[in-house]
């Protein structure tokens, strides 16, 4: 009677630790899995449970066993971009995911101008774009704004093919992204946005990649606190990057800067050391490619000028790209620039071109190289410029000079090809020039081929802080 009692106390015990398989949101119905890689796929169940996973793109069945905190993972390969595929899994349970595409995968990452949708209003673009938006091969991830005080492993939301409902409350410059994407590769895309307006890069990166460097750690304390929006360093990478770092991604993109005014200087560390720890996270040396924030009339002098110029000097650092987007604003007393198509355009070509090595894209504004003085006169060469640079008004505009004084004139310019003779009757023996260098500036210098001339100083000194 004891040993019976014992055996059906144990069977209740083993069928007590049984559990059906959880997945995480991210792993769904209608999801996107990035093509030719190896791809994780990851949940929870019962301690010890066996799981077994069958995918029909090739009839493969992989099986794990979950761990003793009741967690599992594994890795399967996906094939070239295709689909509809299915995915089974089967344990105490059995889920079977439907509609699942193959393609490439990127995580849309921001503040405020990369949240905004048809709903913000006065977005044209996107407007004109929901009657014929409908493809099945596009798919939205949106996740919810959340924080947390420690990395987690699930969040919110769910994967959604591309129509005029869905569109609506998707972000416009991702969406202009990935169309191009679809359009251009000819691949299913998958869009994870993830994104809160206001916020500051800090709260995007793992603490300690802040808290450990006490100039990064000096610059976040700056932040100004409110009870509506994340500031702390690491708030939003635990509740809204770390739950999908498990995912196979093929890139990210990035439209956020206009959080850090604040404390401008040290900006291009602080998106560097960003990037860094999300290629760490997903231990993978992600594509990463940025807007440079567009011209707005802030406050303090230079203000978004000191942004411009940080997130510049971070295209030094491996594997990124910057989109200039000075020529893409209706109005400059507008935080939120309405011509997200622009945007998610000259992105997409950055990824074309770097990320997919397509041939013959114009993607890179024009830079400045050097300064040459020769008497009265400064030659300023540009890099980015294979057929010459060209004004749109017959004068170059938000050009100045400057002689050892450090006074600023307004100065002509005469375009040679790749070069700039910039010059001014107030200035003998030129030692400076800038172009576009002030908050609201919106040059008129292109590249023939239509791309506007990055802002820049060829001086570093000290800036005047004060109120415009």
């Amino acid at each position: 009677m004891k040993k019976t009692l014992a055996l059906v106390a144990l069977l209740s015990l083993t069928i007590a630790l049984k559990a059906n398989i959880r997945l995480p949101n991210v792993i769904n119905n209608d999801m996107v899995l990035q093509q030719q890689s190896s791809v994780k796929l990851w949940g929870w169940a019962g301690p010890a449970e066996k799981i077994y996973v069958t995918t029909s793109w090739n009839n493969k069945t992989d099986s794990v066993l979950s761990t003793r905190d009741a967690s599992w993972m594994l890795q399967v390969q996906t094939p070239a971009a295709g689909g509809p595929y299915t995915i089974t899994l089967k344990g105490q349970n059995t889920i079977v995911l439907n509609n699942v595409l193959i393609g490439e995968v990127w995580v849309c990452s921001g503040q405020s101008n990369m949240e905004m949708n048809d709903g913000w209003g006065g977005i044209a673009d996107i407007k004109a774009a929901l009657a014929t938006c409908a493809n099945s091969n596009i798919r939205f991830f949106t996740i919810p704004k959340t924080t947390a005080q420690y990395p987690q492993d699930n969040c919110g939301g769910e994967w959604l093919a591309c129509d005029s409902n869905t569109l609506k409350t998707f972000s416009a410059a991702a969406y202009f992204f990935g169309k191009k994407l679809n359009t251009d590769l000819n691949v299913p895309v998958g869009l994870i946005s993830s994104n809160w307006g206001g916020t500051p890069a800090e709260t995007w990166t793992e603490a300690s990649a802040v808290n450990d460097d006490a100039e990064l750690k000096t610059a976040a304390a700056k932040q100004e606190h409110y009870d509506w929006w994340p500031y702390l360093p690491g708030a939003a990478f635990n509740g809204m990057i770390a739950p999908i770092t498990n995912y196979n991604i093929a890139g990210a993109i990035w439209y956020q800067g206009e959080g850090n005014t604040i404390a401008p200087d040290t900006y291009g560390k602080l998106l560097t050391t960003m990037i860094g720890a999300w290629r760490k996270a997903w231990n993978k040396e992600l594509p990463f490619y940025y807007v440079q924030i567009a011209p707005y009339t802030y406050g303090n002098k230079f203000i978004s000028s000191i942004i411009r110029e940080q997130q510049t000097k971070a295209m030094a650092y491996p594997n990124v790209g910057m989109a200039v987007i000075t020529d893409g604003v209706n109005d400059i007393k507008d935080i939120h620039p309405k011509l997200k198509k622009l945007v998610g355009d000259r992105l997409a070509n950055w990824a074309l071109a770097q990320a997919y090595h397509k041939e013959g894209l114009v993607y890179k504004s024009p830079m400045f190289k050097s300064l040459d003085v020769q008497k009265n006169k400064a030659i300023v060469s540009f890099d980015n410029v294979p057929n010459g640079l060209m004004a749109k008004d017959k004068n170059v505009s938000e050009l100045l000079i400057a002689g050892a004084d450090k006074i600023f004139y307004p100065a002509t310019a005469k375009i040679y090809h790749d070069k700039l003779i910039v010059f001014s009757p107030k200035v003998a023996i030129p030692v400076a020039v800038r172009f576009g260098f002030s908050n609201a500036a919106m040059g008129n210098l292109f590249s023939k081929e239509g791309l506007p001339v990055n802002p820049f100083r060829t001086d570093d000194w000290e800036l005047d802080r004060s109120k415009e």
